[in-house]
């Protein structure tokens, strides 16, 4: 049985201009990931997300769940799936942790780098490219992609 990816990429405005804590600084729906990734290569899941991970990678983010603070379109499409009972793997990982990751380091053989299975070369390079967009205008901070597993 295969494993497909789902998720959003959110970006919190409001922080930038008034700081993180403001009222007014909630996140806000960027993009679908269904728009911009197309793959389910699972040496990038397991690199990125630690599923399916026979590959030895550290992930990057596993098993933090949904966020309490997700935005409205990101509740709605995760419950579209059928939230908890159907789905594995939430999790979600910001700009910032992203542009701060050794992209060099590899799977316990040493042969697959994180660069080399989920880097900007790869079908994830469209993710990084809208996130680091959107963190150029909102903070590292305040972007974040939060993915599940189906």
């Amino acid at each position: 049985m295969s494993t497909e990816v789902s998720g959003m990429i959110e970006c919190r405005p409001g922080a930038r201009l008034w700081g993180p804590d403001d009222e007014d600084s909630v996140w806000h729906a960027a993009i679908d990931l269904f728009l911009l990734n197309n793959g389910n290569a699972y040496d990038a899941l397991a690199c990125i997300f630690g599923i399916r991970n026979s590959f030895g990678f550290r992930p990057l983010t596993e098993g933090r769940g949904f966020p309490s603070d997700a935005s409205e379109d990101l509740q709605t499409g995760y419950a579209a799936y059928g939230g908890p009972p159907d789905v594995h793997g939430t999790t979600w990982i910001t700009w910032a942790e992203l542009a701060s990751t050794d992209w060099q380091e590899t799977d316990s053989s040493g042969t697959r780098s994180r660069e080399s299975v989920a880097g900007d070369k790869t079908h994830w390079g469209p993710v990084w490219s809208v996130m680091r967009t959107l963190s150029e205008l909102h903070g590292a901070d305040n972007v974040r992609l939060v993915t599940w597993f189906h």
